[in-house]
């Protein structure tokens, strides 16, 4: 039986019927809002209250393809109007001649051979990577080490790329990399709590459109499946989208 915390509960039961009824995208973000509001009245073992925090506002887009067809893969980067509400930790794979102006723009390492050993030894403290063409042939090495995380530089997201300055400072600010899961569902994070409504109602449709834009040739049928939204500790409720 999977548990279900206290504060879960509760946010279930003031979700009522909305978490049953498909929503239009503004009705569906105020319902996620109002759920995240919902508080379990708790504390600590030790007496300490439980604070709220600022959780992050989540899509799951089930995508009507066939993720074991290579040809049907949905990946690639994108950056959301509003942005996400969080920076990210960026290295960068580059000749030497380019790693300060690479840092300046906001990559917290960049090299080519110190940078792969680094990694080698087991460093992974950062979100996304980026290279420039010109040294893969060093990071294709990493494979092992990046490809499982998620990690791994590569054209289709962007993150492979003759202008590393300019991707870095994209995934600086928030560009999401985005991928189909084993299910052909997307995942990706389409900002805070603390946005205005419309602000979220924007990147959601962003994103709704990016994936629409980049719909494989060989899927056939329904290709927008199912839509729904959370928070990071909440139920989902499901959005109205046209396929």
């Amino acid at each position: 039986m999977i548990y279900k915390s206290v504060r879960y509960r509760k946010q279930l039961e003031a979700g009522g019927d909305k978490l049953k009824d498909v929503l239009s995208i503004e009705d569906g973000i105020e319902a996620v809002k109002q759920l995240a509001s919902v508080t379990s009245d708790r504390t600590y073992k030790n007496g300490r209250k439980r604070k709220n925090y600022d959780q992050a506002v989540e899509i799951v887009m089930w995508l009507g393809i066939d993720p074991k067809q290579a040809d049907q893969m949905v990946r690639g980067a994108l950056s959301l109007p509003k942005g996400t509400g969080k920076t990210q930790r960026v290295i960068a794979f580059c000749d030497e001649s380019m790693e300060d102006a690479v840092k300046a723009a906001g990559a917290i390492e960049a090299g080519g051979d110190e940078l792969v050993k680094k990694i080698k030894d087991g460093w992974m403290d950062f979100d996304v990577a980026v290279s420039h063409p010109s040294m893969m042939g060093k990071v294709g090495k990493l494979g092992k080490v990046l490809g499982p995380q998620g990690k791994m530089p590569s054209p289709k997201a962007g993150t492979v790329t003759q202008d590393v300055e300019t991707a870095v400072r994209e995934f600086s600010a928030g560009k999401l990399e985005y991928r189909n899961d084993a299910g052909g569902n997307i995942h990706l994070a389409v900002g805070r709590m603390s946005f205005q409504s419309a602000d979220l109602k924007e990147n959601i449709e962003a994103a709704i459109d990016q994936m629409m834009k980049v719909r494989p040739a060989s899927a056939k049928g329904t290709y927008l499946k199912k839509v729904c939204l959370s928070g990071t500790n909440t139920p989902s409720v499901r959005l109205a989208v046209s396929s």
